[in-house]
């Protein structure tokens, strides 16, 4: 017989591992956005560094079938609809794939929903019956006063969705900033901007600067399980200084600052690309908070404390990152 206090002792111990290993795992979980014939799904896709083979059979085995479609069905994923994932055996992470990122399903022309033909052939049948029940309705009126029976109304698109049976959430939202109408807000937005804390118009507006840099393919120098749900660690400083990190597939294995000064109405974004021992700042941005944030940034939605996020997306990535990238796939700084 053992000691009690060994005894003890030894189920914390295992209690303990059980826990590191929940946590482990949990870390290994990436939630990923799949876009499906204009519908969006939550995936979380397991392991430690899954490949887009694994995501590509994830898909097919359990989203397909709640957007009509067959396991049979051929179809090709692309990240945000611009950039085709065309090699299976890169890993996500490789890809620039980051938790929070929208995949898009890409079908051929050929490839039509299961539920098309049977949709259509029961809207046939019910046309059909009801143009018989109208005939007899006709014949019979004058010994008949029942009234008649109209098809029943299509669901509303906000409606829920008949075939989710709890494993799969098709729901309706702007992706990205740039598809954002207004009193609308991406989900990745949404998240950030709930765990930011703002404590003024210019750090809700480094909010969205982060997420559009993400859009645009850079990743945080920040834990992979957090990049899409929470701003990194030690964005903010005292005095209205932000300071952010990514990296970017471009720029190989550069790493591109972002420093923004709050100067009284305007926010002063600059960035900064360093390769080895060479530093270039190609672009400033200058923007008014004010122009982007309303009053209700302080509490509430990320819809309500944001206005015109279209604006602001087309002329941060047009004036501050689509040159920052061009200038590395020139050469100008990534060699």
């Amino acid at each position: 017989m053992f000691p009690a206090t060994f005894t003890s002792d030894l189920t914390c111990l295992f209690a303990d591992l059980l826990r590191c290993c929940d946590s482990s795992r949990q870390s290994f979980i990436m939630k990923l956005r799949v876009r499906i014939l204009r519908q969006t799904s939550r995936l979380d896709v397991l392991g430690e560094d899954p490949s887009v083979a694994e995501l590509t059979e994830q898909i097919r085995d359990q989203l397909l079938s709640g957007h009509g479609l067959g396991p049979e069905t051929d179809f090709s994923l692309s990240l945000n609809g611009s950039e085709l994932l065309s090699d299976s055996a890169q890993t996500l992470s490789s890809c620039g794939i980051v938790s929070g990122d929208l995949i898009c399903v890409l079908l051929p022309q050929s490839a039509q929903p299961v539920t098309t033909a049977t949709t259509t052939a029961t809207t046939n049948m019910t046309a059909s019956s009801s143009a018989n029940q109208n005939q007899n309705q006709q014949t019979d009126s004058n010994t008949s006063n029942q009234p008649s029976f109209s098809p029943a109304a299509p669901l509303d698109p906000e409606d829920p969705d008949p075939i989710d049976a709890g494993h799969v959430t098709s729901v309706w939202e702007p992706m990205l900033c740039c598809e954002a109408e207004e009193g609308g807000a991406p989900l990745s937005l949404e998240l950030l901007h709930q765990s930011a804390g703002s404590t003024c118009p210019s750090d809700t507006l480094m909010v969205a600067a982060h997420l559009l840099m993400m859009e645009t393919g850079f990743i945080p120098q920040v834990s992979p399980v957090q990049v899409s749900t929470q701003m990194p660690a030690g964005w903010r400083s005292p005095g209205g200084v932000f300071r952010l990190q990514y990296l970017h597939p471009l720029c190989g294995g550069a790493v591109v600052s972002l420093v923004a000064v709050s100067l009284g109405p305007v926010l002063s974004i600059n960035t900064t690309l360093k390769v080895t021992e060479n530093v270039e700042t190609p672009r400033k941005l200058c923007l008014e908070p004010s122009s982007y944030v309303t009053n209700e940034w302080a509490g509430g939605s990320a819809a309500a404390a944001f206005r015109d996020l279209r604006k602001l997306s087309r002329v941060f990535k047009d004036q501050l990152v689509y040159p920052l990238i061009a200038a590395a796939r020139d050469g100008k700084t990534c060699l």
